[in-house]
């Protein structure tokens, strides 16, 4: 079975055999020294090919046709592991297969269906884009889950709110759960305070579309039992804290934690890895109307904690807070939220670098190696107890934004603790879930950020 596809598009790989043009992955020594094919090496000489990282020199033919391509990757290759991306934007359209390359076929297959993504479902024209042999000595199921995993990411977060509403993001859940026999269950409305999830029903339910909290089971009972938190809101104006209009306008984004969870257990229903999967998305519109919440509001959450409404634009650690109680409850052997959270992060870290929060040395440890070995960049941020004083409210147990403007991640961190368990093994994770220049695997938009990462340290089965 093929990995699930949110939005229907060609395979930016090719599996059959056949007439494929050749491209020759070099470095500057191999044009120096003369270790190319003989034709390739003559035309590099006549143009001037340096082989500089990302460079593409076609290669003619007699006739006057394409008859193969140059691919520059600079002195130390390593340097851009997934520089193979620029090749799916630079070569003409038709069928290729790698001739040489000092890279892995995993590494270079990778960078190549990551670079390929294009976001065009709302053009009325779709560009025929190459195609690239997966050789034999590649890993191609798990390429194949990986890049998918990676779409559905970046596919969810750059639809636009008006087709990303709370309820969008339930029919894509659902979608994945059927593709993956997997089961929804999801409590909507007024019901949200039946079922004591107030928090996330205060922030939500100044919306025409109704909160919900989604939940999605897969797996054996008795495996590891892995839950996944991610933040939901399908839009942010911020509400009667109102944001300023240049501050709204990626706010589509903001359910940028649930769509890295989904593409993330995507990734490990794919893979048949045996745990026992929990994903819950509390999935809300920030919105403004007369019923919405307010500052200086009051709530009791599902915990019991009170919580202060200081700044109704911090709402995302409020209905992470009650689906974290939640999950928590159930003793998860692993639990772990994304969410795009704070803009201090971004300030701290940037935007290509998310800070990742957790107690647990070992879990830490074993994330930040996954990191390192898949090229997915994390950085470990702290969780500093002397800030927690930061969180005190006036009237409540706890303030949603404390003053004073410093350490905002780490606050945001600090208040989604208080709602799991002491000894949990827990991480939290502050993306931005958004690329805003383009790099060799990635356009402008919608990004996938620590999923691939955590993939790897739950496929190593890491404990």
């Amino acid at each position: 079975m093929a990995p699930f596809q949110y939005i229907e598009r060609p395979s930016p790989f090719s599996s059959k055999g056949g007439k494929t043009l050749p491209v020759f992955a070099v470095t500057p020594a191999h044009v120096e020294t003369g270790t190319l094919e003989p034709l390739a090496l003559d035309w590099a000489k006549k143009a001037g090919f340096k082989a500089d990282p990302g460079s593409v020199l076609l290669i003619p033919t007699a006739e006057g046709h394409v008859g193969g391509a140059l691919f520059g990757l600079g002195s130390n290759p390593s340097e851009n592991p997934y520089l193979t991306g620029k090749l799916a934007r630079a070569l003409p359209a038709g069928e290729w297969h790698i001739e040489t390359a000092p890279l892995t076929a995993n590494r270079l297959l990778l960078g190549y269906g990551l670079g390929a993504y294009s976001f065009d479902r709302y053009r009325s024209e779709r560009v025929t884009e190459p195609r690239l042999l997966i050789p034999q000595d590649a890993d191609a199921a798990d390429i194949k889950r990986q890049i998918s995993g990676v779409y559905l990411a970046r596919d969810l977060i750059n639809t636009p709110a008006n087709d990303m509403s709370p309820a969008d993001i339930e029919s894509a859940v659902r979608r994945l759960a059927e593709h993956y026999k997997a089961e929804v269950s999801v409590i909507t409305g007024d019901e949200l305070l039946d079922k004591n999830f107030p928090l996330v029903h205060a922030v939500g339910r100044a919306s025409t579309v109704a909160p919900r909290l989604i939940e999605m089971r897969w797996g054996k009972k008795g495996h590891r039992k892995v839950t996944l938190v991610g933040k939901g809101v399908s839009f942010d104006t911020g509400g009667l804290d109102i944001k300023p209009a240049s501050s709204m306008l990626l706010m589509k984004k903001d359910m940028g934690g649930a769509a890295n969870v989904l593409g993330l257990a995507l990734m490990i229903m794919d893979a048949k890895l045996k745990v026992d999967l929990h994903v819950v998305i509390p999935a809300v519109e920030n919105a403004i109307a007369g019923n919405a919440f307010r500052p200086g509001d009051v709530y009791k959450s599902r915990k019991g904690l009170t919580v202060q409404i200081d700044n109704t634009d911090a709402e995302g650690r409020l209905i992470l807070a009650d689906a974290l109680a939640y999950a928590d409850a159930e003793d998860p052997e692993l639990l772990i939220d994304m969410a795009t959270l704070t803009g201090a992060a971004r300030v701290a870290l940037g935007p290509d670098l998310p800070p990742f929060f957790t107690d647990d040395e070992d879990l830490a440890h074993g994330i930040a190696d996954a990191s390192l070995e898949v090229d997915d960049p994390l950085w470990r941020m702290p969780l500093h107890k002397g800030y927690e004083r930061m969180l005190k409210a006036q009237i409540a147990d706890l303030t949603n934004a404390p003053s004073g403007g410093m350490a905002g991640a780490i606050t945001a961190a600090l208040f989604l603790k208080r709602f799991v368990s002491p000894g949990r093994r827990w991480a939290h994770f502050d993306i931005f879930g958004w690329s805003p220049t383009e790099r060799a695997h990635s356009p402008v938009g919608g990004e996938a950020q620590a999923i691939r990462a955590i993939y790897r340290y739950l496929q190593s089965g890491a404990d």
